[in-house]
């Protein structure tokens, strides 16, 4: 993975883990990439998930199945 890869992997695990507590956490991680993240940064993630939490995941299976 590139240097940027691993930061945009890092974001997206830092963000479900402070959604954690949420009641639903998978849905309030993606609720908050497709928000904040350009698409281009969704779209390098979504071509290759390595390194993601389970939540993180979980949250870009959401987005791929939104087409952001």
């Amino acid at each position: 993975m590139s240097g940027t890869h691993d930061h945009l992997v890092y974001m997206a695990n830092q963000i479900a883990a402070n959604l954690a507590m949420e009641a639903d956490a998978v849905k309030a991680t993606a609720d908050h990439i497709e928000a904040f993240w350009d698409p281009r940064m969704v779209a390098a993630v979504l071509s290759d998930g390595a390194g993601l939490s389970p939540v993180a995941a979980a949250a870009f299976e959401v987005l791929r199945g939104a087409e952001v």
